[in-house]
């Protein structure tokens, strides 16, 4: 259960602290770069319970590194460019630009590495890791600072459909056959990746009522939930999240008490690495795990 956007501003630093000490979350992931990341750190510190990531910016945010030494990927203002097609167009086919990439995705697992907290799993901001060339990146270059798992994008329909019958089919459908490649990308260097993930559909609209849903239908396996939970607005805010009534749903007592049945285990990606989980669980690491019977 992972909250995104760590660090990106107060508001969702104390959701993310309030609802990991009174609330069913377990995870987030740390934009290590972001305006309120020292105080995202310092938080995290004191939750040793607590596991954190590394949320990889790559679009629509400021670099670690200075602007002039990526600047293949930044716009005037020094900010990561938001045209993420002809970013990714300019990644492809420029060796410059993926030189600058490597450096800057190395430069932001070398930050995360300076906070002394142990890294749980990393992903990138607007699933931009399903762009080929930064999934490998991440991958070959995760290995060197302990990664162990990544986030796959991969959203199965039927179980939305089981909480509201008319889910539409995009965007995951658009995402699948870049979700797969990575997956096999990801287990090809020997990290670990989810089951399944939830959060892409609904993301930033993940209500009490779809919350408590999806834990309840979750299948066997392992499985993320992903949340932009925010105690109030905030500078840089999407207009239409709500992220107030997220992070009220991953505070609510009926959700909690949905998460406490008895196939269910929560935890962070390295809480399923263990000896105990293997016997248990299938063999891919995730914010919420369903128990089952061995053969």
């Amino acid at each position: 259960m992972t909250a995104d956007d760590f660090g990106a501003a107060r508001e969702i630093n104390e959701a993310v602290e309030a609802a990991h000490c009174g609330g069913i979350l377990s995870a987030a992931s740390l934009m290590v770069g972001a305006p309120a990341a020292a105080d995202a750190i310092a938080r995290a510190r004191r939750m040793p319970s607590l596991r954190v990531g590394l949320h990889m910016v790559l679009v629509e945010g400021r670099p670690v590194l200075p602007a002039s030494e990526v600047a293949e990927l930044v716009d005037g203002n020094g900010f990561f460019r938001s045209d993420m097609a002809a970013l990714g167009a300019a990644i492809s086919f420029s060796r410059q630009a993926r030189r600058q990439l490597a450096a800057e995705i190395t430069a932001q697992f070398e930050a995360f590495r300076a906070t002394g907290l142990a890294l749980d799993h990393c992903n990138a901001h607007k699933h931009f890791h399903l762009h080929p060339v930064v999934g490998r990146l991440i991958a070959g270059l995760g290995g060197r600072f302990g990664l162990r798992a990544v986030r796959i994008p991969f959203e199965p329909l039927h179980v939305l459909r089981r909480i509201e019958r008319q889910t539409p089919r995009m965007p995951g459908l658009l995402m699948l056959p870049f979700a797969a490649l990575l997956r096999r990308r990801v287990r090809a260097a020997g990290l670990l990746a989810p089951d399944r993930i939830f959060g892409l559909q609904w993301s930033g609209q993940m209500t009490k009522s779809r919350l408590s849903g999806l834990i309840r239908n979750l299948p066997d396996g392992l499985s993320e939930i992903y949340l932009h939970p925010a105690t109030g607005p905030f500078p840089g805010a999407v207009p239409d999240y709500r992220y107030r009534e997220e992070f009220d749903a991953l505070m609510d007592s009926e959700v909690a008490a949905a998460r406490r049945e008895a196939s269910l285990r929560l935890g962070g990606f390295g809480d399923f690495l263990g000896p105990e989980s293997a016997l248990n669980l299938v063999p891919a690491p995730a914010g919420l795990a369903r128990r089952f019977m061995r053969p």
